[in-house]
């Protein structure tokens, strides 16, 4: 099981480093500039806080539901 650990934390931190190499190649190509320029990052920051507050809400409603049949 310990080893089992090691390898998932292992994964985790390749993930956030492939994650961080992406982030600093579309930075290099200009695309964030292109984004304010047209005022269309203010959509996109939009449209992803709602998806965030949907799946919050969503995950609380599970756990309301999912408490309310562990008390019976």
């Amino acid at each position: 099981m310990n080893n089992l650990k090691k390898w998932i934390l292992f994964f985790v931190f390749a993930c956030y480093q492939v994650v961080a190499n992406a982030q600093a190649a579309v930075t290099d190509a200009n695309s964030n500039d292109l984004m304010r320029s047209n005022g269309r990052i203010f959509l996109v920051m939009t449209i992803v806080v709602f998806i965030v507050i949907g799946l919050l809400l969503y995950v609380y409603s599970l756990d309301k539901k999912i408490s309310k049949l562990e008390k019976k």
